[in-house]
């Protein structure tokens, strides 16, 4: 149902051939991997005799842990499906090509509802069903983890395209997020639901901005368009500037008490190595969003900024994202503990 939906967003603006041929590949791609998603669970069912998450649970505790190939494979399945629903990297290539073509307020929402609902599921699925199986899919999700990071970080730093650099940019997070769900505790499911919730408030916050500047049409989109933002605009600026040191894991935004709680998971849980690639990883991020600061401070405009008719639930969208990235980043102690009530439910 969610699946159906986004495809039609994405291509709303039916006159625009960029948004149709966004909305067929993500729909083509979408459908082909449910096939697997869906071919992934047939083998369960037909292993296990049930699609009850804690039935699973209990057949491969019963077995003394998966050991029916049938069920490793649907397990494989499963890790494909929900992939692409997360914009894993190999999973990913629809990614850019759909944030660039769907109507950006269609891409603000994408970019996380979404995604916020495919982790909720990877994390319902492999901590609940497969929770005791940990050491079987551990090695596959370590691998995506490393990939989707790595490659999001790495091509995002030559997007020239604002869209599609905050594409690449989400599937770097999903990478982070990947890593949470390699730890397998408490503090890495708690660290997701801190870090979705996070990445809510600055992505939204940045897709609000663009959409602010990008009024008349596609103008906007280039990256170089923000020179001279600072100036022209100043609170648009400064409000840019929070959100993308929140997702470079600036001290003290948001973003980096997300990357800590989840980078502490996966040391607590002895992926010391996984842990220190994430942090890697979000170094060479900075480059990237930094290099949208400096661009709107220091470099002369290559455009006129036209007078801007700013909606006032634009206004308040920006607000309560700015202050949404500053108090999880200051006060992240009640969320966190909101966040740890609610895994109860999940084991």
């Amino acid at each position: 149902v969610m699946s159906i939906s986004i495809y039609i967003l994405t291509g709303f603006k039916r006159s625009k051939l960029i948004s149709n041929e966004a909305s067929l590949k993500y729909f083509l791609l979408g459908a082909f991997a449910t096939g697997f998603l869906l071919y992934g669970i047939s083998l369960i069912y037909g292993t296990t005799g049930t699609i009850d998450l804690r039935q699973i649970a209990c057949f491969i505790a019963g077995k003394g842990g998966v050991k029916d190939p049938l069920l490793l494979m649907g397990m494989g399945l499963i890790i494909v499906g929900l992939g692409f629903k997360v914009a894993s990297v190999p999973f990913h290539a629809w990614v850019p090509d759909v944030y660039e073509g769907a109507p950006t307020a269609v891409t603000a929402f994408m970019s996380v509802g979404p995604k916020a609902a495919a982790f909720a599921a990877f994390m319902r699925i492999f901590l609940t069903a497969f929770g005791s199986s940990h050491y079987e899919w551990q090695k596959a999700i370590w691998i995506l983890a490393v990939l989707t990071m790595t490659v999001g970080n790495v091509v995002a730093i030559s997007q020239t395209n604002i869209k599609r650099m905050l594409a690449y940019s989400s599937i770097a997070h999903a990478g982070y997020l990947l890593v949470a769900l390699v730890a397998a505790n408490n503090m890495g499911v708690s660290g997701t639901l801190f870090y979705l919730l996070a990445y809510i408030f600055m992505n939204i916050g940045a897709f609000a901005i663009v959409i602010v500047l990008s009024q008349k049409g596609d103008v906007g989109m280039n990256i170089n368009d923000y020179a001279g933002l600072g100036f022209k605009h100043p609170m648009l600026a400064i409000a840019m500037t929070l959100f993308m040191l929140s997702m470079a894991g600036v001290p003290p935004m948001a973003g980096f008490v997300g990357k800590f709680y989840i980078f502490s998971a996966a040391i607590k849980s002895g992926y010391v190595g996984l842990a220190i690639i994430g942090v890697i990883n979000s170094v060479i991020s900075v480059y990237y969003y930094l290099r949208i600061t400096v661009i709107m401070y220091m470099k002369e405009p290559v455009r006129d900024f036209q007078p801007l008719t700013i909606s006032p639930l634009i206004v308040v969208a920006i607000a309560i994202a700015v202050v949404g990235t500053l108090h999880l980043g200051i006060f992240p102690s009640k969320v966190m503990e909101i966040a740890q009530r609610s895994i109860l439910t999940l084991r």
